[in-house]
């Protein structure tokens, strides 16, 4: 699935959309440069769980967990882990009743079975292309949600 999107509030509406249709161990990947808008994503994924928290990049913290919405949200940069991600114990997140979204999840050495990755790429200052890909049954079961949403 793509989606070109013109501004930030776009980003957050998709992101939001998606959140609504998550289940508990959904895990999204976002895989884009510096500035191409995952955090802008991850903000309005939160909104969308229902969590009114001031959402910040865990790029020094690695991962930061938010209780307050209609699942637990755990929001994980990988940053400034090349390489070194394989004794952290994602999969007690992957495989949780909460949902994650990691940043920078090409830097990932194992990956879970099932999983949403979203490739952004910068069109213009605000331009954005959001391709979504489901790898697993669970995955694309909810793109296929968010794809009747949108029709």
């Amino acid at each position: 699935m793509e989606y070109q999107l013109t501004s930030p509030e776009e980003t957050q509406v998709l992101a939001a959309k998606l959140a609504q249709l998550v289940t508990p161990g959904t895990v999204l990947f976002l895989i884009g440069d510096l500035g191409a808008g995952k955090t802008t994503f991850t903000k309005g994924f939160a909104l969308g769980l229902g969590i009114k928290q001031m959402i910040k990049s865990p790029s020094y913290t690695i991962i930061r967990e938010y209780e307050t919405g209609r699942l637990p949200f755990y929001h994980l940069d990988l940053y400034r882990l090349a390489g070194n991600n394989d004794d952290l114990g994602l999969e007690e997140y992957f495989e949780g009743e909460g949902v994650s979204v990691v940043e920078w999840a090409n830097l990932l050495e194992e990956l879970p079975r099932d999983y949403v990755t979203i490739t952004f790429t910068k069109t213009s200052l605000e331009g954005r292309i959001l391709n979504l890909k489901a790898t697993g049954p669970n995955s694309t079961a909810l793109l296929k949600k968010l794809a009747k949403e949108e029709s």
